[in-house]
């Protein structure tokens, strides 16, 4: 048997007894002097770092990214050209549940996905679902204030919820999803992945086109009923960590289909919707989604801590080739989860192992907190500012992307105003089964439970609006009628 390795402070000082604290005498007191099992306590205090507002619990593995088709004509990014393997990191997660929650309720799935490019990091930070509740940014930390605790109870609020999203009728589309059977997949390889957002992508010639990203299982779709989620929640709380980890520990690699669609970017004046609304999908009989290439995950993360609730995914992390849009949701966090990351992990989380690019890096960010690198980052202690005449890094005019066509005149648009919220989720309503419609207004009417009748009239208004069928199933599951919407009463 070989010799086991010395234990030693953090300091590096060999430790003579881990067993024992040093105190006078076997009944007298500890002495202040022991300073290892200070440093002990010490470390037990700073174990644990602040959770993420949202999606604060996940799941994750790392693994590659396959370009097998052929979109060079769209963009230059070096990470979608035919034949490309990236290393990627995946982490999945729940948006309303702490670090605690159980992982079988029903919620919006983050998709958040890491490539180590040739070429810097790029990150995708996304969902299960193609839209999101809110197109504004300016609701984001109101919209999501209902789905944490309330500050009196402590408790999650139905009524909160529902008052909100009654309010607030471009969350229509996503609450049809999220109650529908997709809301509650039976792990994190039987659900997609979107960027959700829509983003742009530049070629050679500085053309520039519009982009959604999508990822499909190959798994296939599996979900839980409510009551299943309910049994299943009775035996672990942790059942996507145990489904996702023994998958790839038994070698069943989950795989996923990598899709794009296409927008020229003149188009973006002609849609009778908004292309850049985050509440909204571009219909695929207009923009068909083009076969890419395969997400394969295939490793296990060594440790969970390190690798990834360290992990920080932004948007701001984008590679030559691919860019945003006006998309204001995407813009916002842009900002915001650099920002997060920043107060979370600290100044330089970039420089942690699973957020460290695999290519070199060289900039002038300077000293702060988790500064590993000093002056090496630019290659010369010296050169610690720009421009400088010691061989410091300089800029590339070779990644500039072309400019962004779109403008107007600054001011605060109402995003409610003029804009068509109950299509996509009537059409989404019609296209479900008999038994798939039941479904989602059962859950609907579950989720309502203790919810005051006049919030219930009115989001069931809502989702009459986006098809009667709709709204009269949840009314009569709530023990209202038809004559009881306002919506419904209006097209008399």
């Amino acid at each position: 048997m070989s010799k086991r390795p010395t234990l030693t402070t953090t300091a590096g000082a060999p430790v003579p007894d881990n067993q024992n604290a040093l105190t006078s005498g076997a009944r007298g007191p500890l002495l202040l002097q022991d300073y290892q099992l200070i440093e002990k306590l010490a470390h037990q205090n700073r174990e644990r770092i602040p959770e993420r507002p949202v999606h604060a619990k996940g799941w994750g593995a790392f693994g590659t990214l396959k370009i097998t088709g052929d979109i060079s004509k769209y963009t230059c990014a070096k990470v979608l050209q035919p034949g490309t393997e990236t290393p990627v990191l995946a982490r999945f997660s729940t948006v309303a549940g702490e670090l605690g929650a159980a992982d079988a309720e029903r919620d919006v799935r983050g998709f958040a996905l890491k490539f180590y490019t040739e070429e810097g990091n790029w990150d995708l930070v996304g969902n299960n679902t193609p839209v999101f509740f809110v197109r504004d940014p300016y609701k984001f930390p109101d919209f999501i204030h209902t789905q944490k605790r309330h500050p009196r109870t402590n408790l999650r609020s139905n009524t909160a919820m529902w008052d909100f999203w009654s309010l607030s009728p471009e969350s229509v589309h996503q609450v049809t999803i999220l109650m529908s059977d997709r809301g509650l997949p039976i792990s994190p390889m039987h659900m997609n992945g979107y960027g959700s957002h829509t983003y742009s992508l530049w070629n050679e010639a500085g053309e520039r086109y519009w982009v959604k990203f999508h990822f499909k299982t190959q798994q296939g779709h599996k979900f839980h009923t409510n009551a299943e989620a309910r049994e299943v929640i009775g035996r672990s709380r942790e059942s996507y960590q145990e489904a996702l980890f023994g998958a790839i520990e038994r070698g069943e690699f989950p795989k996923w289909t990598f899709q794009v669609q296409i927008m020229p970017e003149k188009d973006a004046e002609k849609t009778p919707y908004n292309p850049f609304d985050l509440t909204k999908v571009w219909p695929h009989g207009d923009y068909p989604c083009i076969d890419v290439g395969v997400l394969e995950l295939n490793r296990n993360p060594d440790n969970y801590f390190a690798e990834i609730e360290n992990a920080a995914f932004a948007p701001s992390n984008i590679v030559p080739g691919i860019s945003w849009s006006p998309d204001k949701m995407l813009q916002a966090r842009i900002f915001s989860y650099a920002d997060a990351h920043r107060y979370r992990l600290g100044t330089h989380y970039e420089s942690l192992a699973v957020n460290r690019p695999r290519c070199p890096v060289h900039h002038y960010h300077k000293d702060g907190q988790m500064n590993i690198y000093g002056g090496l980052a630019t290659g010369n202690p010296d050169a610690f500012y720009e421009p400088n005449s010691f061989g410091g890094p300089v800029e590339d005019p070779r990644a500039k992307e072309p400019p962004l066509r779109i403008s107007g005149d600054a001011d605060r648009y109402n995003h409610r105003e003029g804009n068509d919220d109950f299509s996509q989720a009537g059409a989404l309503f019609r296209l479900m089964s008999a038994e798939e419609q039941n479904r989602l207004m059962d859950n609907i009417a579950e989720a309502m439970e203790g919810v005051p009748m006049e919030i219930v009239k009115r989001q069931a208004g809502l989702f009459y609006q986006c098809d009667p069928d709709y709204g009269i199933g949840v009314a009569t599951r709530m023990g209202l009628s038809a004559a009881d919407l306002p919506s419904a009463r209006a097209a008399e």
